[in-house]
């Protein structure tokens, strides 16, 4: 059973390394490798057969190399890959470059030779800016924040009235009232008309006699 299972796993490879050339035949021996750009940092290419432009179906086996405009920096090598944003014959990288000027180039080695170049450029890409709530002013003393968000003058309370003193408790008594001055002029009264009554009670008396 083990037997038949890896002889059939033989003839299967054998069939594709077969294969291969002769689907190659059929496009021709080269592809055509065009780098069209890059987005977002990832390298774009398209991929096609050299004779009839058709689109490479089968596996790519590519490298992708780049280097800054002023040779310093060197990155790859990456490989290629489907891009399912692209058409059928669009590849592009994993990785993505960094912004500034490259030069990148493609070298294809399966199912075919290709090779494509291009210089290009990541732009810098400025970070979206934090929108963020602005601290609240601290209010004054002698204001109030309300529910509204407005500040409120805190109403001054009025000054506080500063009791008069009543006339009748705290007046100074006037020369010649008062209780004093009352049962001094009822004695001399009282006096007067004792006087009088002695007066006449004596005169009376003479008159008898």
């Amino acid at each position: 059973m083990r037997t038949r299972i890896a002889f059939q796993a033989l003839l299967a490879a054998v069939g594709l390394i077969l294969l291969s050339p002769a689907v190659a035949h059929a496009h021709g021996d080269t592809v055509k490798v065009v780098v069209t750009g890059q987005r977002e940092g990832h390298v774009t290419a398209d991929v096609t057969w050299e004779n009839d432009g058709d689109a490479v179906e089968e596996a790519v086996a590519a490298t992708v190399n780049a280097v800054s405009a002023d040779g310093a920096r060197t990155l790859g090598p990456w490989r290629l890959v489907r891009d399912p944003a692209a058409t059928p014959a669009g590849w592009t990288t994993a990785e993505s470059l960094p912004p500034g000027a490259w030069k990148v180039s493609v070298d294809v080695g399966f199912p075919a030779l290709g090779h494509g170049e291009l210089e290009v450029g990541v732009p810098v890409v400025d970070p979206a800016p934090t929108t963020g709530t602005p601290a609240p002013r601290p209010a004054s003393p002698s204001s109030t924040p309300t529910a509204t968000g407005t500040q409120a003058q805190t109403p001054t309370p009025p000054p506080t009235p500063t009791p008069t003193p009543s006339t009748a408790s705290e007046a100074p008594a006037e020369p010649g009232t008062g209780p004093a001055v009352w049962w001094t002029t009822a004695g001399v009264a009282a006096t007067a008309l004792a006087g009088a009554a002695v007066g006449i009670f004596l005169r009376r008396r003479r008159s008898r006699g």
